[in-house]
């Protein structure tokens, strides 16, 4: 058993490897980006291959083709805290419901805190203090393109973002309205059995203009590609582990050009690892590897998590994890809750 497992964690790292050559480039609204669920953050943000609860519309909308269940699912992020910043804070709260014959209708919302900050003018005089924050509604659907073995779906995502209001050289607020959209796959045993992969298109939408068109940035499409293995799972014990590389898309080109050209620079790929041990179908322990070179996020993650099923229908999950955070802070604490009937 031992020795098919890393024979197929190889096989994983050579899904993953070409991509992890390639990485990050500028974009606006870059909240989007941020990673919701702790499960999920402690196994080294390595999860579009597994997305088997209400995070998944997030991580792999195709993915979440397989939920059979309704699924709740909420995380706070008190992104930050303990850098002095103890204001600024993540929200997720999504939706999954299985509609016999017809797929998966999807939702969840995304708010992103930025607290409140001292509005001066060009003279540096106060003017006053305002509130910036990121807002996301997305609705997602989803369907078992060949049963039990791939899924696919699809998001679509409405985006405000207010940054500060106008003052200075300029009294156009610095808010933004705009759409996006999400498409991913997920293949279940590729290649041997319990060997799953995924792969995602994110946030695919226009450029966003906060004051005027010559300023606009580029929404942060991203490509993942994932794979995760079980290497056992009965009644008393569960092992998983999963390997992910992402990029983001995001230059100055058109849209469909960034498809091609995004994977320009090699240096700015997000790579992860991660494995979960559950126990009982109680305890769940998480660690994983995170490696955002270029963006100086790199080092170990790890969290706990705890599921408890009652009246063999209800399960109702809490999970913690800690997760690089950068210069600023050596760690963010993430929060989350489950339910599922």
């Amino acid at each position: 058993m031992f020795r098919r497992t890393f024979v197929v964690i190889g096989l994983m790292l050579m899904l993953v490897m070409p991509l992890a050559l390639s990485g990050i480039s500028q974009g606006a609204l870059l909240f989007l980006t941020f990673e919701p669920g702790a499960r999920a953050n402690a196994m080294g943000r390595s999860y579009c291959a597994i997305a088997d609860d209400a995070y998944g519309m997030w991580w792999n909308p195709g993915a979440t083709a397989f939920n059979k269940n309704t699924q709740l699912a909420g995380t706070h992020i008190p992104w930050m805290a303990g850098s002095g910043i103890e204001d600024m804070f993540y929200e997720y709260l999504g939706w999954n419901q299985s509609f016999y014959g017809i797929g998966n209708i999807n939702a969840h919302i995304i708010w992103m805190d930025a607290g409140t900050q001292t509005q001066t003018n060009s003279q540096n005089v106060v003017l006053g203090d305002f509130h910036s924050f990121d807002v996301a509604g997305v609705m997602g659907y989803s369907y078992e393109l060949v049963p039990e073995k791939i899924g696919i779906g699809g998001n679509f995502k409405l985006l405000y973002s207010y940054l500060a209001p106008g003052t200075g050289l300029t009294e156009k607020e610095g808010a933004a309205f705009s759409f996006a959209f999400d498409l991913g796959a997920k293949f279940q045993d590729v290649f041997v059995p319990n060997l799953d992969a995924g792969v995602v298109l994110q946030h695919i939408g226009p450029d966003i203009t906060f004051v005027d068109v010559e300023q606009a940035d580029p929404c942060p499409m991203t490509f993942r590609l994932g794979a995760a293995y079980t290497a056992f799972d009965n009644p008393m014990n569960r092992f998983i582990v999963t390997a992910e590389a992402s990029k983001i898309l995001a230059n100055d080109d058109p849209l469909y050009q960034r498809l091609i050209t995004g994977f320009k620079y090699f240096d700015e790929t997000i790579y992860g690892v991660g494995a979960e041990y559950t126990y009982l179908q109680l305890i769940s322990l998480r660690g994983g590897y995170y490696a955002d070179v270029v963006g100086e996020v790199t080092g170990p993650s790890f969290g706990l998590g705890v599921q408890y099923k009652f009246d063999n229908r209800y399960k109702l999950s809490a999970d913690f994890a800690m997760v690089p955070g950068g210069g600023l802070v050596d760690y963010n604490k993430i929060f989350s809750l489950g339910f599922e009937f």
